[in-house]
């Protein structure tokens, strides 16, 4: 069965395209039938059939040319998935001040410049076709659930959580949806380079496996999926919403297995 053609005649931007998460959500876009860019510093692994932009979301300057070539290219933006992010490992006395500002301004204010370029044409989306315009941000569960060795990691994702609130309140009136998802832990390059330097890496991916109640890592299609429901016309009525994808992670409490 082909797969639905609901993002058919509509551009999308995706931040953090070339890999991970955001890669299985520009293929799928594209599968979907969207215009599909990819903004990355590396754009090296970005999906056949995107348009590549390479600029980093750290460079305001960066990103609103990306965003111009886009809108040039396409003619409109509908929707935009603001991805792109960056971890990090420990405790508030791991972390220097150093860090705390690289890794906030990757995850938060990232995604600041990122919309402040893209409102205006999502704004003139929603004007031409009502319920189109909708910005989606990859958010994480560690922005509702305390987990050890992540404080810096999950001060930046509850301030994104926060952020979706504020914007979905500042833009539901001009017709944009902003949305996020909280994905558990991800069977991303991320979570692999996490892996490789932990001292025992099997270890160390049982119990990442062990804290989520479906017993497994999420998948980037997985959350892709997520992403595309919330990007896409169906979820018209869709605003201010954090969807967890985090196989229970947050939501259950389960008894010891015996």
């Amino acid at each position: 069965m082909s797969p639905t053609q609901d993002f058919d005649g509509m551009a999308a931007l995706v931040t953090g395209g070339a890999s991970g998460i955001g890669a299985a959500v520009a293929e799928l876009l594209l599968a979907r039938g969207a215009r599909v860019a990819v903004l990355d510093r590396d754009v090296a692994g970005a999906p056949d059939g995107v348009l590549a932009l390479e600029a980093d979301v750290t460079d305001d300057t960066g990103v609103r040319d990306a965003v111009g070539r886009a809108v040039a290219a396409f003619g409109a933006l509908h929707t935009v998935v603001s991805n792109a992010g960056i971890g990090a490992v420990g405790t508030v006395e791991d972390n220097d001040d150093a860090e705390w500002h690289r890794v906030l301004d990757v995850n938060v204010v990232g995604m600041v410049r990122v919309a402040r370029h893209t409102l205006p044409h999502l704004r003139r989306a929603a004007g031409e076709r009502p319920g189109r315009a909708s910005l989606t941000q990859t958010c994480s569960v560690a922005a509702t659930a305390g987990l050890p060795q992540r404080a810096l990691y999950s001060a930046a994702k509850g301030a994104v959580l926060s952020l979706t609130l504020a914007m979905a309140a500042d833009h539901v009136r001009e017709g944009v949806r902003v949305n996020c998802v909280n994905p558990g832990t991800a069977d991303t390059p991320w979570v692999a380079r996490l892996l490789d330097r932990a001292d025992d890496p099997d270890a160390e991916r049982a119990a990442l496996r062990a804290r989520q109640p479906m017993g497994r890592l999420v998948s980037a299609a997985e959350v892709a999926a997520a992403i595309a429901y919330l990007a896409s016309p169906d979820a018209a009525a869709v605003t201010g919403t954090a969807l967890a994808v985090d196989g229970g992670m947050q939501g259950l409490r389960l008894r010891p297995s015996t």
